[in-house]
């Protein structure tokens, strides 16, 4: 680690100096650096306290005083809770004035402290005495765009040093920082920085989407991105979608809307995301028509979110014919809240588990469910009404015409909201947020990579010599096959019972706690065109043939799958486009200042290894070092002379408005001072911006859309009373502001939305936008009564 200038020049001085009126120095530097480091040895922080300039701004007085001198008032909104002070009024300190030899003499000196001097040891932990080098500096920078914590990245240089007692700084440095560097990425303005960083993405790649929603007073509202990888990868996997809006930990408290979906490994994919600022009927509305919009107006066959009127309204007004699930997992973890209170709720809770998980048809679950009602006195029960009536958006035998790709939660969602845990806080700005999202792609990206690597150079043994499961592993991506592969190892517990022309029943012994259940599924089997289905509904569900269907196969000496049960979503042999697609965080991953300190630091890191042999040549390269020091100092001086004219970052062909940065939502859910509360004693109700959607209804939007550069849009959604919703939407990342852009009389109807071309694929393999994959059988409950899927659903 490269050796700080103050560091070498306090070596100047000898450890019992002692400050003496009439000492001089060579600068008032000189000065600083020989009071700081008396102070260090005393015990006591040091801090320019006054200074004064001449008529020629030649600095001609200063004064160093003790860091405990004068006295602070207490920021402190409780003054029983007040904060430790520093200040102890010490009037300990240094006086000095540049006099007609050019030489800085000190004209006043007191050394008198009223407090309590620390040791060498813990004085150098003092801010005056604290620094970060070049060297740190730098890889503090560069573990932060790695998206290393802090903790780890302070850890590391701790260890690299040989301990604490050798760092000259402490993590609040590191921290500070790393802050600092974010905030001069970002420029004047976050919303502003988020506006140029993304028409710079846009430069690069006129395949990157975003939409800035901004109000009245031109503040940002909402904002909606995607790379081109992401709307590549949905015409691929974008047959289900799920969507959350529970993260809200950013500088502003909007909350974090992700599109997410499952590839052919069974892994969250992105499809992109926005900020929002509100979570009522219009937000939604419009997020929802930007995200169809940039997928070409193609919507998804099915989509999953939490239980909100809300949500549930703009869904219906955007997509009609997307069919909506609730998640599962939410309304169960509701019971014990709900029910919990009643004398029976362990029986009912049983009775409630078994209509929603094990009924394989609507009439089993309402035949149950009113048992359970009629049977508990449950009738009054406004909660257990509301999922009745509602029963077709999340009961599982009732979603049973959809494809989910074994989805039936939004936990996928949330999955993508605990990646940014650590790397995103309360004061994480906009800006930085999206780059973290631009992590989050890259690590999806590269895990995605090596596990296409590992399907086509690893192959997973076969537990049986049916054919049907060479066929499955061959066509497969391993964690596919391993699904389909455990279908194969329960088909010991099935056993076939009896049939009646195409139907065949099977048994299934279930293992129940300590016991064992057996349960009877009904399988529909035609031989002659290869037809079959079953009555749990696995592979409606899941996409992967389940046990009951695999037994009456076999039974029926069928040894390998028809080709429609071998679904192209799962190959690993099948070209897909979005793989071709580069990312966009490589390209703004550094500055050109950081590339080439670290292909420096590489080639140096290539000498290091080869000198360090031997004395002779390390020796060789410590004198080459010190020339080449020299030489870059003398340059450094002369390039200080030269004025150099920065005009701006960048040109536009227009004059743009800046937009200004949103204001900060408040969260959702029980204030802060009433967090800490028992539920017992505090039962204050608190409405969120989702009871916007009582009427169940959302304002009737006329989009006027007024070309104006080439291949790209801007619109402005009005409604009929002629007031303006979206002041400015940028569907395609280009703003134009012209006085006149809102009176253009050019309208369209509601659902016309212009997008721009975008770059085809020609390979022949690729399914053209909104075509996806139909399946021909219906969907039903994945969970029947087997003890491992509801386990999904346990907190």
């Amino acid at each position: 680690m490269e050796k700080d200038i103050e560091v070498e020049e306090l070596e100047k001085f000898e450890e019992n100096d002692e400050p003496i009126i009439g000492m001089s120095f060579d600068s008032d530097v000189d000065l600083f650096i020989y009071f700081k480091e008396y102070g260090k040895r005393k015990g006591f922080p040091i801090l320019r306290r006054t200074s004064r300039k001449d008529s020629d701004g030649i600095l001609r007085n200063v004064t160093f005083a003790c860091g405990r001198s004068g006295e602070t008032r207490s920021k402190s909104v409780n003054i029983l809770k007040p904060q430790p002070n520093a200040k102890t009024g010490c009037n300990a300190r240094l006086g000095a004035g540049l006099g007609d030899d050019g030489k800085w003499t000190i004209r006043s000196l007191n050394l008198e402290h009223n407090h309590v001097l620390l040791t060498p040891t813990k004085s150098k932990y003092f801010r005056c005495n604290r620094s970060l080098n070049t060297y740190a500096k730098k890889r503090l920078d560069v573990n932060d765009r790695a998206g290393i914590r802090l903790c780890k990245n302070y850890q590391s240089l701790v260890i690299e040093a040989g301990g604490h007692e050798n760092v000259t700084f402490i993590e609040r440095d590191c921290r500070n920082h790393v802050q600092k560097e974010r905030r001069l990425r970002l420029g004047d303005g976050d919303a502003a920085a988020l506006q140029n960083y993304f028409m710079k993405m846009q430069v690069e790649d006129n395949r990157f989407y975003f939409s800035m929603q901004v109000d009245d007073e031109g503040r940002l509202k909402n904002v909606f991105w995607a790379e081109p990888r992401n709307r590549e990868a949905y015409k691929e996997f974008g047959d289900v979608v799920t969507f959350d809006t529970t993260y809200l930990t950013n500088k502003y408290d909007m909350p974090f809307a992700p599109f997410v979906g499952v590839n052919h490994h069974g892994y969250s994919i992105l499809f992109g995301c926005g900020l929002i600022s509100h979570e009522d009927i219009e937000t939604l509305t419009w997020l929802f028509r930007t995200w169809l919009s940039c997928m070409s107006n193609s919507a998804p066959n099915g989509i999953i979110t939490d239980q909100d009127r809300a949500m549930k309204v703009a869904i219906q007004n955007v997509f009609p014919n997307t069919r909506h699930r609730w998640c599962l997992w939410h309304i169960m973890k509701k019971v014990p809240e709900k029910l919990g209170g009643y004398k029976e709720y362990r029986n009912i809770s049983n009775v409630l588990h078994c209509a929603v998980y094990d009924s394989q048809s609507a009439t089993k679950f309402e035949e149950t469910w009113h048992h359970m009602i009629t049977e508990y006195d449950l009738g009054d029960n406004e909660w257990l009404r509301g999922l009745y009536d509602e029963r077709h958006h999340w009961v599982p035998c009732y979603l049973n015409n959809t494809f989910w790709a074994g989805m039936s939660s939004t936990q996928r969602s949330e999955s993508m909201n605990a990646f940014f845990d650590g790397y995103v806080n309360s004061k994480t700005t906009l800006k930085q947020f999206v780059e973290q999202y631009s992590c989050a792609l890259k690590n999806k990206v590269q895990k995605e990579v090596e596990e296409d690597v590992r399907c086509l150079s690893q192959q997973m043994p076969c537990v049986t010599d049916y054919a049907m499961e060479r066929q499955v592993r061959d066509v497969y991506t391993i964690s596919k096959f391993q699904e389909f592969q455990q279908e194969m190892i329960r088909k010991m517990y099935c056993e076939y019972v009896n049939s009646m022309g195409c139907e065949n029943i099977v048994r299934e012994d279930v293992k129940v706690g300590e016991g064992k259940k057996r349960t009877f599924f009904e399988v529909y089997f035609e031989k002659e065109n290869g037809e079959i289905r079953c009555s749990c509904s696995r592979f409606q569900f899941r996409g992967i043939l389940c046990r009951h269907a695999i037994a009456i196969m076999i039974r029926n000496d069928v040894e390998v799958l028809p080709e429609k049960y071998i679904l192209r979503k799962w190959r690993k042999d099948v070209w897909r486009c979005h793989s071709r697609v580069k990312t966009s965080y490589e390209l703004h991953s550094c500055t050109d200042e950081q590339k080439r300190y670290e292909k420096m630091c590489a080639t140096f890191a290539e000498v290091a290894n080869m000198a360090a042999h031997t004395i002779e040549s390390s020796n060789l390269v410590f004198n080459w070092i010190e020339n080449v020091r020299e030489d870059l100092s003398k340059a450094i001086l002369c390039g200080d002379n030269e004025v150099i004219v920065v005009t701006g970052q960048g040109s536009c062909s227009v004059e743009v408005e800046t937009v200004r940065d949103p204001a900060a939502r408040r969260r959702k859910g029980r204030p802060p001072c009433q967090r800490k509360k028992s539920n017992k004693f505090s039962k204050s109700k608190i409405n969120s911006s989702r009871s916007n959607a009582k009427d169940g209804q959302v304002n009737e939007q006329v989009p006027t859309v007024v070309p104006t550069h080439e291949n790209n849009v801007v619109t402005a959604f009005q409604n009929p009373e002629g007031s303006y919703i979206d002041m400015n939407m940028y569907p395609h990342g280009v703003m134009d502001y012209y006085n006149g852009l809102m009176s253009l009389p050019h309208m369209v109807g509601d659902n016309v939305y212009t997008t721009p071309t975008q770059n085809s694929c020609t390979e022949p393999q690729f399914q053209q936008p909104g075509h996806f994959q139909q399946l021909l059988f219906q969907q039903d409950n994945e969970y029947e009564v087997d003890k491992e899927f509801r386990s999904d659903f346990v907190e």
